[in-house]
Parts: C-alpha cells; sequence; structure tokens
C-alpha cells in the first residue's frame, strides 16, 4: 500500500542517484507502420504512466497488473505481495516515431530507480520491483543489451536490478486508477513521487516529450 505523504516525501528525495552519462540504447528496432506494444513495470503505475503519457509517439498508456494470473490481478490482492504480479502499463506506441530503445531510455533514466529491489521509494514489496516484460526476442535483447551499457557506463551508483522476463498477460486495473496522476495533481503523493519524475523527464529526454508536455 501507499506510505505516508511525510515518509513519501523523505524517500522521494533520494531518487535517481546517477554517476554516469545515459548511453543510446546500442541496438534498437527499426522505425516501422503499424503500432507495437511495450510492458514495464517500475513501481507505483501512477508513476510511470504519468511519464510515459507524455512521450511523442505514445498512443496510449494503460496502468495494470503483469506477472500474476487473472484471479489474483485487482488492486487489494495484488497490494498483499504475494500474486506475483508487479504493478506495470501496457504501452502502445508507434514505432515510426518513438522506438522500443528510446521507451527503454526514459524507462531507465526518468521513470524510475532500477536499483532498487522489490521496491521504489516509499513503495514496499515485489508487486513494485523492476522489470522489463518482454513481448518478442528483439524486445529481449535491446532491454539486455541496454542493461550491459548502463552498467559499461557506471550510469547508476548501484547494481540494476531490473528483471527481463517473458511477457504472459497484461490485466488491466480498476478504472480509478487509469489517468490516475492527471486527474489528481494536488495528490501529495503525485506531487512528491510523480511530479518530479516528470520534471526529470523533461529535462533529461526534451526531444522525445510530446509537444507542449501534455
Amino acid at each position: 500500500m501507499k506510505r505516508s505523504c511525510l515518509t513519501t516525501l523523505v524517500l522521494a528525495m533520494t531518487f535517481h542517484a546517477s554517476a554516469g552519462q545515459f548511453p543510446e540504447p546500442p541496438i534498437d528496432e527499426k522505425p516501422a507502420q503499424g503500432l507495437r506494444k511495450a510492458v514495464f513495470a517500475g513501481g507505483c503505475f501512477w508513476c510511470t504512466e504519468a511519464v510515459f503519457e507524455l512521450i511523442e509517439g505514445v498512443k496510449g498508456v494503460v496502468s495494470g497488473y503483469s506477472g500474476g494470473t487473472a484471479e489474483t490481478a485487482n488492486y487489494r490482492r495484488v497490494s498483499m505481495g504475494d500474486t506475483g504480479h508487479a504493478e506495470a502499463v501496457e504501452i502502445t506506441y508507434d514505432p515510426a516515431v518513438v522506438t522500443y530503445g528510446q521507451l527503454l531510455r526514459v524507462f531507465f533514466e526518468a521513470a524510475h530507480d532500477p536499483t532498487q529491489l522489490n521496491r521504489q521509494g516509499p513503495d514496499v514489496g515485489p508487486q513494485y520491483r523492476s522489470a522489463v516484460f518482454y513481448l518478442n526476442e528483439e524486445q529481449k535483447r535491446i532491454a539486455e543489451a541496454y542493461i550491459r551499457a548502463l552498467e559499461a557506463a557506471k550510469v547508476f551508483r548501484s547494481k540494476i536490478v531490473t528483471e527481463v522476463t517473458p511477457f504472459k498477460a497484461f490485466y488491466p486495473a480498476e478504472d480509478y486508477h487509469q489517468d490516475y496522476a492527471a486527474s489528481n495533481p494536488g495528490n501529495p503523493y503525485i506531487a512528491f513521487n510523480a511530479a518530479p519524475k516528470v520534471e526529470k523527464l523533461k529535462k533529461a529526454c526534451p526531444r522525445l516529450v510530446r509537444r507542449g508536455g501534455k
């Protein structure tokens, strides 16, 4: 479950202590026609969704659960931390505009801290783990190569713990979770957690942000 606002504030200030410069993905998919999907887990899906909704070429972002079964794919059960699910986002994107590798860069640089094991900032438990759920072998190769590049560049002061695991299914979260950050900008959790990630995105990857940043 989400922690108190005070704890959130203290832990949010430790987000993403990086040491080196972010490299570009060493390999990537080629621009192509037609929409594709990517599924990432990086802590609270409210925050991850808020970041990816701003990317040019992203056509839709859905908050949900991945890694477990349909029977346990609901917020109450997932919050217990024993279902195998992670809070995740399903991203529908246009690879003629933004590539899978570029989405990975956003994921690692702005959307979350990939060095935190089974937690993300104030949220603790395996449901908040860092994971790339690859939909095909190309996505797997791109993700694994990028993680190796990030490690070689010593971008982070700690080891990357992101799981690269095969995609099985994605279950959309309850309606009230969708577009949560955009609908609740005054929520202290959003102000202390999602908003700083959005600002980091705009500074770190401005060329990937949709015009107007909305």
